[in-house]
């Protein structure tokens, strides 16, 4: 049986204060959760009832373990998930600022094992298959995991539903040849080509397009060739736009902010799940805000994500209560 989601790119452990408004020299104790954008996203659909797995690796240590154990509790399927021998687990420490100050600080030395997802190793059959694929920005930032993220891109060729999370974190683009946004592009242009929704918010279009005024820059995603551009415009809520000419624009639902660094990947379980069942732009839309509204309440990212029933009481309050 096929998946519903198989997803692309980073895991990793976050380890997040329990004290908040306190800077990491002073912060004495910690929680352990699974992190990583393409893992995060595939838990959140998981929450949302999808059959999901992810494509990516860890060190070859107790922390992968604990990853392992932790993708298997929560239902996605860790079978592509693969240890590299001498590159340890990363580890990603935030510091908690409400509403809107969450630094990270990101441990992925001398190189992130995510990074050396290789092409030949890839099951691009179930790749293929998938009703949903997701990869992200990072994939493209080193390789072999650029060369596998395009292949994996290019042998799906948009079946099914395929979907490039722009994903930009300037931190990771290490080489100098392809470091800053004008040198990464053309990587993103690649991927684009293959990319059937494309969402990023208003800094991660504008590394993808060269524009950044979001009805702009969504006109420019669906010119590189995608079906379905989703807009992040922060405070002013999210814009999306198919190629058929509809459109939605949703302001965020109101929340009392803990931890905003979670709600993307929310957002990006509930979009794959509104995709594959078929809704119109406004309700996927309106699900996905309330998704990534619920885990910006919450401290921690993937243990965050909600259920069917949490996301539908949000929406009809109106607010995350």
């Amino acid at each position: 049986m096929a998946y519903d989601l198989i997803t692309m790119g980073r895991i990793g452990v976050d380890l997040y204060p329990l004290q908040t408004g306190v800077p990491l020299p002073q912060v004495t104790s910690f929680g352990k959760f699974l992190g990583g954008s393409a893992s995060n996203v595939a838990v959140a659909a998981a929450r949302l009832g999808r059959r999901t797995a992810v494509i990516t690796r860890t060190g070859d240590d107790p922390f992968g373990t604990y990853l392992h154990e932790a993708l298997q509790g929560f239902g996605v399927d860790d079978r592509w998930v693969t240890p590299v021998p001498g590159l340890p687990t990363p580890v990603t420490f935030c510091e908690v600022f409400p509403p809107d100050d969450f630094p990270l600080y990101f441990y992925r030395q001398p190189k992130a094992p995510d990074l050396e997802i290789d092409a030949h190793e890839l099951d691009l059959d179930a790749i293929r298959d998938a009703r949903v694929f997701w990869v992200t920005g990072t994939g493209l930032s080193e390789e072999p995991s650029r060369t596998a993220t395009l292949a994996a891109l290019a042998h799906r060729a948009k079946s099914g539903t395929t979907v490039f999370d722009l994903d930009w974190r300037p931190m990771f683009w290490k080489d100098p040849a392809c470091s800053g946004p004008d040198a990464a592009r053309p990587f993103y242009a690649e991927a684009l080509k293959h990319t059937t929704v494309a969402v990023g918010n208003l800094d991660e279009v504008e590394v993808a397009t060269g524009v950044r005024e979001p009805h702009a820059a969504a006109r420019a995603l669906l010119d590189a060739g995608v079906e379905i551009a989703v807009v992040k415009q922060g405070p002013k809520g999210v814009l999306a736009v198919n190629s058929k000419g509809d459109q939605a624009e949703v302001p965020p639902l109101p929340v009392n902010v803990l931890n905003g660094l979670g709600a993307g990947d929310a957002f990006g379980g509930s979009l794959c799940h509104g995709l594959l069942e078929g809704w119109d732009l406004e309700k996927i839309m309106r699900h996905a805000n309330a998704a990534g509204a619920i885990v910006a309440s919450r401290l921690e990212c993937s243990s965050a994500m909600p259920t069917p029933d949490e996301i539908e009481a949000a929406i009809t309050a109106g607010a995350v209560k």
